[in-house]
């Protein structure tokens, strides 16, 4: 049970992190697998930079972890989620992931 005035804060910052339908998205996908930016751009259809700033903002709290190879960054779920990130991560559709077709794309 969740007493903590702080704990309540980090629940609720993480929470509205989940409100958004695009990072909602973008983590239904890294429950399937790890993925770059690139790949993440082709499967939203969205701009770079925007899918970045989505990104950034699970990265800085937690969701979400980097591991870089080159010069390419790749993320995928962080393993040690709260029970609560784990259930509504758990409860996402699994999305298809086709295989990038950019040929200058980290693959």
């Amino acid at each position: 049970m969740i007493t903590k005035i702080d704990d309540i804060s980090d629940l609720s910052s993480k929470l509205k992190l989940l409100g958004d339908r695009t990072r909602l998205t973008i983590l239904s996908y890294l429950k399937v697998k790890e993925l770059c930016v690139c790949e993440l751009v082709d499967l939203l259809n969205a701009s770079q930079p925007a899918i970045s700033q989505h990104l950034k903002k699970l990265r800085v709290s937690g969701i979400i972890r980097e591991r870089k190879q080159g010069t390419w960054v790749y993320y995928r779920l962080n393993e040690q989620l709260p029970v609560y990130l784990s259930a509504v991560i758990d409860s996402l559709p699994d999305q298809d992931v086709k295989a990038c077709d950019n040929p200058d794309c980290c693959s």
